[in-house]
């Protein structure tokens, strides 16, 4: 492997610096903390920056909004996001993206408010549930079913159901996630931050180096060849980052780890591209699965950094142009990406599903993720878009800059 190529900085981005703080009731105290976060990002992106890594997003995560917003009913809710919104957009971020998380909804009446919190402030108000187990490995149903609802309205009240890009349903999902919706912060944490990488780009790179050179490998010493290749420059790019972050003066906030995860986009190769290029016929076909389980071990094997979020293999179906096409030659289902999460994954993530889809069938949906997620004891989350008018096998019509449009996947 030529050595220009592992080493290529503009093949590994950062996806995203994701800072966690605590906001109180006191909203007179809100502008200097999210300040702060502000700061602090930009201070290390221009770090970064120097160093020849491209960084994409900055974020910010907040304790449980129950904690600080009013939330005795929606109006108030509103006027409190509205003050936090108006923050926000008046920061200086250097034309880096800012997206604002406002944590997770725990009980009945912060999950009712949603819909329309979503549906008014998008993007900057990203949220979850986390859906425990009881001492009998039992899901918490209840929650369970009140998340579907959200679910159901939010793809009836934001166009063409693109709101659901902004909520998702957490299962043995730890904090310190820095990727949205899946984020949350416990507010007895100290103030942090981690970081996550956008490395599609580089795993697609060293393969098909490697694969121009060593055509002949029998497949027990490819794929052993394979895992050492990756590994190697993910471990690279990894330590370059963590010096940087060493040498960064900073006394605000705690740097906990960075999530590993590929974390693919619109905008970079898509993980089918590695799928290939690992010898599958396309992601969907024979060999998937092992496929998967050799990726995961990859995004696992990092040293000297703690590992944090997922840090795992994402297969996220709208956001993967990949992916998407993949839908629309009915190479997968639901239930292969179900499957694949098994040794790998992030469970269901922006899934396009028809509008009609009953709160049973979501139900249901839910309820399998979680049972593999406690089961086999990994973060798992269900993200999925109900797109109104549309059934299976209909083409969606987004117009988000992060979605890519691709056919309705049918919920049996």
């Amino acid at each position: 492997m030529k050595i220009n190529i592992y080493k290529n900085k503009n093949l590994c981005k950062v996806r995203t610096i994701t800072t966690f703080l605590t906001l109180k009731k006191d909203k007179s105290t809100w502008e200097s903390e999210i300040l702060k976060a502000s700061n602090f990002c930009n201070d290390l992106a221009s770090k970064f920056m120097q160093n020849s890594y491209d960084v994409q997003s900055i974020r910010i995560v907040t304790n449980a909004f129950g904690e600080y917003l009013n939330t005795e009913n929606l109006k108030s809710a509103k006027n409190d996001l509205q003050f936090l919104s108006d923050i926000l957009n008046s920061l200086d971020v250097h034309n880096l993206r800012i997206r604002f998380a406002i944590g997770e909804a725990k009980i009945k009446e912060e999950i009712a408010l949603l819909p329309e919190l979503i549906r008014d402030f998008g993007d900057l108000c990203n949220a979850c549930v986390n859906v425990p187990i009881d001492e009998f490995g039992i899901l918490d149903n209840e929650l369970i079913n009140y998340s579907s609802l959200v679910v159901n309205k939010i793809s009836k009240i934001t166009p063409r159901g693109e709101g659901n890009f902004n909520f998702t349903v957490n299962f043995n999902c730890k904090p310190l996630i820095p990727y949205f919706p899946a984020s949350y912060h416990n507010s007895n944490d100290e103030n942090s931050y981690v970081i996550g990488l956008e490395t599609p780009d580089l795993l697609v790179a060293v393969l098909k180096e490697f694969n121009s050179t060593c055509k002949e490998l029998k497949h027990k010493k490819k794929f052993k060849s394979y895992y050492d290749v990756m590994s190697k420059a993910l471990q690279y790019h990894v330590d370059g980052i963590k010096n940087i972050i060493d040498d960064f003066d900073n006394n605000e906030f705690i740097f906990k780890g960075i999530d590993s995860s590929a974390a693919p986009s619109k905008n970079c190769s898509s993980m089918c591209e590695v799928y290939e290029e690992l010898g599958v016929e396309y992601f969907g076909a024979s060999g998937s699965v092992e496929a998967s389980s050799l990726l995961t071990k990859v995004f696992k094997s990092l040293k000297n950094i703690e590992l944090v979020g997922f840090s795992g293999l994402m297969l996220a179906v709208t956001e993967d142009k990949g992916l998407a096409a993949g839908i629309i030659k009915g190479e997968f289902d639901i239930r292969s990406l179900l499957t694949y999460s098994s040794v790998c994954g992030i469970g269901l993530d922006t899934v396009p599903i028809p509008g009609d889809t009953s709160i049973e069938k979501l139900n249901a949906l839910m309820r399998d993720t979680g049972t593999m997620a406690f089961r086999l004891n990994k973060p798992l989350t269900v993200r999925v878009f109900p797109v109104p008018d549309l059934n299976a096998g209909d083409m969606s019509v987004y117009e988000s800059d992060d979605l890519c449009n691709c056919k309705i996947l049918e919920v049996r």
